[in-house]
């Protein structure tokens, strides 16, 4: 089994790679598009601004080889954090095109549904409720995972949801069609649940 990390300037790619190797699980940090055309599952990391994330993966060169891994081969893509919202079709984050992986739009956070004590960013633990069975969250019911964000995915069709969270009121922590699966949360600051979730898009995904 070959795991790709997808090195476009952005993420905390060592962060996840070190966890994966934790579990066990090998792993290559790569921004080699013969690398990534042999990968057999992908990790797309995201890290900062949205147009910074999509400019970068855009001028990587990768993009097609990716799409052609994901959606000829249906070889599984997981994307974290931006990751995520990169898949969306755009973000009120900023100008670019979203990659349009999963339908839907990434939006901030309603700070008129806040309480006084939540803030944003949301920057913390919080736990999470499935919305569909996933062979992504074997072992994980009611698990908590470790936030830091200010925006959040949109989905267009319900049935692409996977995990909810809420922070002044419910939003999507993870999307999940066919392939294609994506995080909010980081899984590689979030301790044993966060190893789990790794080891079973590694190893049962």
């Amino acid at each position: 089994m070959m795991i790709a990390i997808v090195d476009y300037g952005v993420g905390n790619l060592t962060s996840i790679q070190n966890m994966l190797k934790k579990g066990g699980v090998n792993s290559i940090i790569s921004s080699d598009k013969t690398e990534i055309e042999n990968s057999e599952k992908l990790i797309l990391p995201g890290m900062g601004a949205f147009d910074n994330c999509m400019q970068k993966f855009n001028d990587s060169g990768l993009r097609t080889s990716i799409e052609k891994k994901i959606f000829e081969q249906k070889i599984p893509v997981l994307g974290i954090c931006v990751g995520l919202q990169m898949f969306m079709d755009s973000s009120e984050e900023g100008n670019a095109a979203g990659l349009g992986w999963i339908k839907g739009r990434t939006v901030a956070f309603d700070k008129g549904r806040m309480t006084d004590t939540q803030k944003v960013p949301n920057m913390g633990w919080l736990e999470t409720t499935k919305t569909k069975d996933s062979k992504l969250m074997s072992a994980l019911e009611g698990a908590r995972f470790y936030f830091a964000h200010s925006f959040h995915v949109q989905l267009d069709d319900a049935n692409d949801g996977l995990l909810m969270a809420g922070h002044g009121y419910d939003f999507t922590a993870a999307a999940e069609k066919n392939n294609i699966v994506g995080v909010q949360f980081h899984p590689e600051k979030s301790h044993r649940f966060g190893l789990q979730l790794l080891k079973n898009f590694a190893e049962n995904y």
